[in-house]
């Protein structure tokens, strides 16, 4: 992902609200099956992490993107961003510059 797509995804995720909140049982396989049919529906999804959750949130995200095949957009503070792109091209909602 180039530095202007990565740009541009952070521009789309400061409208949205954060879908899930991630707390003291850090991630379970239901939350992460959960991110992923997200991330099929809607290709960018924002996370919480609560502050009773052990782990920070940068571990968090690259655990996430790992097993989710996904992208991490941002990690700021407590909030990660996750893009995966669709995988059928006629349900892509996010056209990313070239």
């Amino acid at each position: 992902m180039t530095s202007k797509q990565r740009s541009y995804l952070k521009g789309l995720a400061m409208t949205i609200d954060p879908v899930f909140q991630i707390g003291k049982a850090s991630l379970t396989p239901e939350v992460t099956q959960a991110v992923s049919e997200v991330l099929e529906a809607r290709e960018l999804v924002k996370i919480t992490v609560l502050k009773n959750c052990l782990d920070d949130g940068r571990s968090i995200a690259e655990v996430l993107a790992e097993r989710t095949h996904s992208e991490v957009v941002q990690v700021i503070g407590r909030k990660i961003v996750l893009y995966r792109p669709a995988k059928e091209e006629n349900k892509r909602k996010i056209v990313l510059p070239k």
